[in-house]
């Protein structure tokens, strides 16, 4: 039988690392070892119970079965409500859309403003979705590195006038997975100014505001002045709310922006499912003081894992913010993949390569903050009995 012809893009795509990590830790499952899953970002809390019961509720109404078509108009509200309380930012209705949570906007935003063989700008490491969202677009991507040295973020001026004079739009992140830190407010403000020079529309993935160690809360892109006049943000309820399965996030700000994606996104989904809708209500604007109880468990979680494995040999900083940590692998490792392998192998420990960020995450891991401190104690004990970290272990 002659084989099916695919196109050349999926054909271009590989099986993800995430698929691959998996595979072996089924593996070490079925031989009965203990697995330490540190690899994705899942968080481990759960929905506050006036969440749920939304959703439990909206979910016995059969009329909720149907196209929801749109968003409703008290969903609209809450995101305003919710922008004036935790940012100080006043939406105004057509500001504001939803999405299937920010990898779905994201993948699809980039049809948005991109012909084929435009040039879409986005970090290096980042997550990976933000590549694709030029990807499906066909727009050639260009990336900019993220580095240590500049404090991991981004060199605006060296930027090379040739790639900023033919790029779209430009993806932005902070605090930023993987290498979770967090931007000071100048960066945002020289941001804007930069955008506005170079006619570049500036998208910022905000999924993270409510997970940072570095202060008590962070702000969202439309806080700075002029941000609204050059970009968009996206604002997830995954992990502020630990709704990652319910995929629900906003698109908001530049209303011109707005609108076009709304009227793409009409033409591929009848709008998000009516319980959904209504969990994201209650969720909005119902009581929040458990985000602040699930921060400080997470920042103690930061300093459990990152100081103890200090203490252990491996030089982990602090994160300054998301739910993950960044890390450089041990001396003596070739790969960061190799490196993630044999951690596996001989400790039952699940990291992600930083490869799977971009070719400038090679030599780091990421490491998600989902189990708590007494897992991490124990994880820590582990590690300490291998020989991973002995220069001499080969």
């Amino acid at each position: 039988m002659e084989s099916f012809r695919f196109s050349d893009k999926v054909n271009d795509i590989q099986p993800g690392i995430f698929s691959t990590l998996n595979q072996k830790k089924q593996e070490l499952l079925a031989q009965g070892r203990t697995v330490y899953n540190l690899s994705v970002g899942t968080p481990d809390f759960q929905p506050a119970g006036h969440i749920m019961r939304a959703m439990q509720e909206a979910c016995g109404n059969p009329d909720n079965y149907k196209y929801a078509l749109d968003d409703l108009p008290e969903l609209v509200e809450a995101v305003r409500y919710r922008y004036q309380k935790r940012f100080q930012v006043e939406l105004e209705k057509d500001e504001i859309m939803s999405v299937y949570g920010s990898q779905e906007g994201m993948a699809h935003i980039g049809f948005v403003f991109c012909n084929p063989g435009d040039t879409i700008l986005v970090p290096n490491p980042g997550y990976p979705i933000f590549e694709m969202s030029g990807v499906m677009a066909g727009a050639r991507i260009e990336t900019y590195k993220i580095e240590e040295k500049n404090g991991y973020l981004p060199d605006l001026k060296n930027i090379p006038e040739e790639v900023l004079e033919r790029s779209k739009y430009m993806i932005v992140s902070y605090p930023l997975n993987p290498v979770c830190v967090c931007a000071p407010d100048e960066f945002y403000e020289e941001l804007i100014l930069f955008a506005k020079k170079n006619h570049i529309i500036i998208l910022h993935d905000n999924a993270y505001s409510d997970i940072i160690f570095t202060r008590t809360q962070g702000r969202s892109f439309l806080s700075f002045d002029g941000a609204r006049e050059v970009g968009v943000e996206f604002y997830s309820l995954s992990k502020s709310y630990n709704l990652t399965g319910a995929r629900i996030s906003f698109v908001v700000g530049n209303r011109e922006i707005v609108s076009r994606f709304k009227a793409l996104r009409s033409q591929i989904d009848y709008g998000i499912f009516l319980p959904v809708q209504y969990a994201a209500i209650a969720a909005l604007t119902g009581p929040d003081d458990f985000i602040e109880t699930q921060r400080q468990e997470y920042a103690a979680r930061n300093k459990a894992l990152c100081g103890g494995l200090r203490q252990i040999g491996w030089n982990v900083p602090d994160s300054q913010g998301t739910m993950f940590v960044w890390a450089k692998i041990p001396e003596g490792y070739e790969t960061s993949l190799s490196f993630c392998m044999e951690l596996m192998d001989k400790t039952g420990l699940i990291v992600t390569p930083g490869s799977a960020f971009g070719s400038e995450g090679e030599g780091y891991v990421r490491m998600a903050l989902v189990i708590n401190k007494e897992k991490i104690a124990e994880l820590l004990r582990v590690l300490k009995e291998s020989d991973i970290f002995q220069k001499d272990r080969l």
